[in-house]
């Protein structure tokens, strides 16, 4: 059983080059009980990739590590579930060498952006209603595995953003969903108040969000990729994603989604000491975020400042 407290910690681990220590270092200090004997799925950012670019998506030593960590909490099944955005699924994932690792490690691979196709409603956004494959709903525990990132539209992209803008199927919206080839959407109208409806419909149960690597200057994909060991994870998505926007130099007012995500009751987000005279509700394990902040800085600028 989680408790109150399970959604206000936000565990940090830094592990540079060692996915398997950062991965279990962070999730070690959750509470993931519930997980037992439940069908998991297990989201990475695959956005899109080259061979020759990697560095906007989830790791495949990142996606290894989440995996063998989950199997010790002993679930019912674990699916990795993909929806890439400018390409097929399956070619980035392959691109990726997701394949590989999911044939190593046995575990079931399925592509949501594919039909069949269904109608949900949302009850918050400029989108009221959205199109996905029904098989995203049957997840008894959905795992964001994002990436530190910023974002051209929404600020930052991580656990939040991650699900949100994957579970709509690009074989209805078309690749990019963005472009709306196919069908017509309002999610560019306010695609901040978007990732707030959907992290309504779609709970998030363990965010993390991994450094390996983070991407500033812009983003979702082009930016400058900055290599970290830094892993952050949480039962709660907006906390999680509230201390990867302050690592990335944003307070939560400075994040739309964000701030929404809290006025409607999603969860609390860290605040910066300096500010407002202490960290807010949440409860940080491992390593304290202002050293998390520094060894951020130092890698992504040379120094702390």
């Amino acid at each position: 059983m989680t408790s109150p407290e399970d959604d206000l910690t936000v565990a940090i681990a830094d592990r540079p080059g060692d996915p398997d220590k950062g991965i279990a270092e962070a999730l070690g200090h959750l509470n993931l009980d519930d997980f037992r004997d439940k069908v998991v799925c297990v989201k990475p950012n695959e956005t899109t990739a080259d061979p020759d670019d990697k560095t906007a998506c989830t790791q495949a030593d990142t996606l290894r590590a989440t995996i063998r960590y989950i199997k010790t909490l002993r679930p019912k099944s674990i699916v990795v579930s993909g929806g890439s955005g400018a390409k097929p699924t399956g070619e980035v994932f392959k691109i990726l060498g997701y394949d590989e690792v999911i044939a190593e490690e046995g575990v079931e691979s399925f592509d949501h952006n594919k039909p069949p196709f269904m109608e949900v409603d949302l009850t918050y956004g400029p989108q009221r209603k959205v199109v996905v494959n029904p098989r995203v709903l049957e997840y008894e525990r959905v795992v964001s595995l994002a990436q530190l990132k910023v974002h051209r539209t929404a600020t930052v992209t991580m656990a939040i953003k991650n699900i949100a803008m994957s579970f709509p199927c690009a074989e209805y919206y078309g690749h990019s969903r963005v472009q709306q080839e196919f069908h017509p959407h309002n999610i560019l109208k306010d695609k901040q108040a978007f990732l707030v409806g959907m992290a309504l419909r779609f709970p998030i149960h363990l965010a993390i969000v991994s450094g390996h690597p983070a991407m500033i200057g812009t983003g979702p994909v082009g930016g400058k990729a900055v290599e970290t060991g830094l892993v952050i994870a949480g039962r709660n998505a907006v906390a999680v994603d509230s201390v990867g926007a302050f690592l990335l130099g944003f307070e939560t007012n400075g994040v739309q989604h964000l701030r929404q995500a809290v006025e409607v009751g999603l969860g609390e987000t860290y605040m910066s000491p300096d500010r407002d005279g202490g960290e807010g509700r949440l409860i940080i394990k491992g390593l304290p975020v202002k050293e998390a902040t520094r060894i951020f800085r130092v890698a992504a600028y040379g120094e702390a400042f």
